[in-house]
């Protein structure tokens, strides 16, 4: 069973639009999952133009500004990188309960923490 960043079962991330490596609407991430698609985040206009200029274009998946979707931990550290500071739209805020542990093997929980909209969820 996958867990999340607190190590507790993976919470659903979203079912409109189906989201997932796996399209369970859960941010599983098997080890077959070389992009790593575990951060539950919910993309906003600048990380879709920013994601675009890297070329991968999420427009085309049908994503709209306020989507949820398990995006891969890469190019969420490269936004979260590229960010002029943490109010920064480009970086995707994120839930913390939908997010696979997996995404810990590329980022810090501190710094998903600055972008979560659950920042209290399973404790400190």
């Amino acid at each position: 069973m996958d867990r999340n960043v607190f190590k507790q079962p993976l919470a659903l991330h979203s079912t409109r639009p189906l989201t997932g490596y796996m399209r369970t609407g859960y941010c599983e991430s098997p080890r077959s999952d070389a992009g790593n698609h575990s951060i539950a985040g919910i993309v906003t206009n600048e990380f879709l133009d920013f994601s675009a200029s890297r070329g991968n274009d999420l427009r085309q998946a049908g994503l709209t500004d306020g989507c949820k979707w398990c995006l891969c931990v890469s190019r969420w550290k490269e936004a979260f990188d590229a960010r002029s500071g943490d109010e920064d739209k480009k970086v995707p805020r994120i839930v913390l309960r939908a997010t696979n542990e997996r995404a810990l093997e590329r980022v810090r929980l501190e710094d998903l923490r600055k972008f979560a909209v659950d920042k209290d969820a399973g404790g400190s």
